[in-house]
């Protein structure tokens, strides 16, 4: 699988982690009530079809992105870095 990282280009996937679903970047506030971190840790979605999971560059140059895959046949459709998704929404 190929990932285009918006620094370096297209990249073998063996260079990134996926660190899951995009939406994670909506972290809990300090102090926020139990349930919403076990939440936040432990209920994932496990979505078949297209999706938007943060992927960190660490075989390259270090970037956190969000990556556009198809999780059913890990076509990649995009990415972009995570900064510019988070501030995009």
């Amino acid at each position: 699988m190929q990932i285009p990282c918006p620094m370096c280009g297209l990249r073998d996937s063996r260079e990134f982690t996926c660190k899951g679903d995009a939406v994670t970047l909506d972290r809990p506030a300090d102090g926020a009530a139990p349930e919403v971190w076990h939440a936040y840790i432990h209920l994932r979605d496990n979505p078949a079809g297209p999706t938007r999971e943060l992927w960190y560059h660490g075989g390259g140059c270090g970037a956190w992105l969000v990556v556009a895959r198809n999780t059913v046949t890990h076509a990649v459709s995009g990415a972009t870095l995570a900064s510019e998704a988070h501030h995009a929404r």
